[in-house]
């Protein structure tokens, strides 16, 4: 299957500073030159990507940014997203600049359904009034936004409540996705990381809700044995096959590194019915906590994904 969307990491450095962030390790590694950067667009369009998804650290952050995106318009991406906290679009002048310069998707990052919330896990004072007002001007706008949300132990009581907040102003889809215990989430592992039983109840309403109003949602990194019922809003199902390009690295085809090497499997896994099309959790959660909360669902194995999509 060929690469159908480019991951370009445009760098580390950020106006946030989060308790989860898994690339704060890598802020010592400083920026890719413009010229380098036009040198990964050339090389992602070339693998056959159409879909370029900007982020970071924190894009917004370049002064080179509108340049790069016009650049990788040019070099015939169709799709071009901006993953950000996005905290410079509550200045809706600068919407209009990214707008002229190609973006066409827009991927905020929500954490709390309270400032107090938000604030305290991006640490940095005023970020979600900042956030919640880009994506109603995204909205207003009449824009795509596909907003993103970290679960944590700090937040995972209000994803019912963050759902209500995006529904309420009209985004097109947002998701929740289980964080990810590297770099800051790993050094800060037991204050961040949430047991899964634990928080499925929440999940589980704030996909209700999604589902009940019409907007979509998605739920990543939560394997499909805590989602029975709600297979289908499992993100694995969708990512398309993506190429990243950052400092210090490049994955030609991150989804087999996320499927081989970044999740695992559990010695039940065998014994699940969707574990043909299950990626399992990333790895450092059962290296802390075991297997005990991953129960294997019975019933006749499902091979193809388009089996929980019809």
């Amino acid at each position: 299957m060929g690469i159908k969307r480019l991951d370009l990491k445009v760098g580390f450095a950020c106006n946030n500073n989060c308790r989860f962030c898994v690339v704060a390790d890598k802020r010592r590694l400083g920026n890719l030159s413009t010229v380098q950067l036009k040198e990964n667009i050339v090389s992602g369009a070339r693998s056959g990507a159409k879909e370029i998804v900007f982020t970071g650290g924190e894009v917004t952050l370049r002064k080179d940014l509108l340049e790069l995106i016009r650049f990788a318009r040019d070099q015939g991406f169709t799709r071009l997203q901006l993953q950000s906290n996005c905290r410079m679009l509550f200045y809706k002048d600068f919407i209009d600049k990214l707008l002229d310069a190609g973006i066409n998707e827009f991927s905020p990052s929500i954490h709390g359904s309270t400032p107090e919330v938000h604030d305290d896990l991006v640490r940095a004072p005023g970020a979600y009034k900042q956030t919640l007002g880009a994506i109603r001007n995204l909205v207003d706008m009449d824009l795509l936004v596909l907003t993103n949300t970290v679960i944590t132990r700090q937040n995972y009581e209000q994803l019912p409540q963050i759902a209500q907040i995006l529904i309420d102003i009209g985004v097109m889809q947002y998701q929740f996705a289980f964080v990810h215990a590297e770099g800051n989430a790993y050094k800060n592992f037991d204050e961040i990381v949430p047991r899964k039983s634990v928080i499925q109840p929440y999940v589980h309403k704030g996909v209700d809700l999604g589902a009940e109003s019409g907007t979509s949602v998605m739920v990543e990194a939560y394997p499909f044995c805590f989602m029975v019922g709600r297979e289908q809003f499992c993100s694995e199902l969708f990512i398309p096959e993506t190429e990243v390009r950052e400092a210090d690295r490049v994955l030609e085809n991150f989804s087999e590194v996320r499927r081989n090497v970044a999740k695992l499997k559990g010695p039940d896994c065998p014994r699940c019915r969707y574990n043909p099309i299950c990626e399992g959790p990333w790895k450092e959660y059962p290296e802390k906590f075991g297997w005990e909360e991953f129960v294997p669902v019975p019933g006749q194995p499902i091979t193809d994904r388009l089996e929980l999509l019809q």
